[in-house]
């Protein structure tokens, strides 16, 4: 279980891909929640923009790219990104974190606790799909 857990948190890059991805991860939440958030980053070490452009995981009936947003009276909100997609601009990175942007699961099909390790796979618009793996963490 160390060796996945240390996978997980080590960058990915596909091979020839200028794309990498690191701290892949989630919050464990408990078996009546029906969403959940994925968080983590990409870097882009190419020399041309790219996009993230959606995500998919058995673990999740839909899952959709998310920003959080400052709504009336202080309150927090959170919407699809605006255009569809999230870009990463060349040589950059880009942190989906809590508050931010992040990958929302809608419809949980699994349990998240803490430990469990689920498959994400990441679409990009020009390096096409990079499969992670996401460690839920407490």
């Amino acid at each position: 279980m160390l060796l996945t857990v240390l996978a997980a948190c080590a960058p990915l890059p596909a091979a020839g891909s200028p794309i990498a991805i690191e701290s892949v991860w989630a919050r464990s939440s408990p078996a009546a929640a029906d969403t959940a958030a994925f968080y983590l980053i990409i870097r882009n070490s190419g020399a041309e923009e790219d996009a993230l452009t959606g995500a998919r995981s058995a673990a999740c009936r839909a899952v959709e790219l998310h920003e959080s947003y400052q709504a009336g009276s202080g309150m927090m909100g959170m919407r699809p990104v605006s255009g569809g997609a999230i870009v990463l601009s060349a040589r950059d990175k880009v942190e989906l974190k809590p508050g931010g942007l992040h990958i929302m699961c809608i419809g949980k099909q699994v349990d998240f606790r803490a430990g469990v390790i689920l498959s994400l796979t990441l679409q990009f618009q020009k390096t096409g799909d990079q499969i992670v793996e996401v460690e839920i963490r407490e």
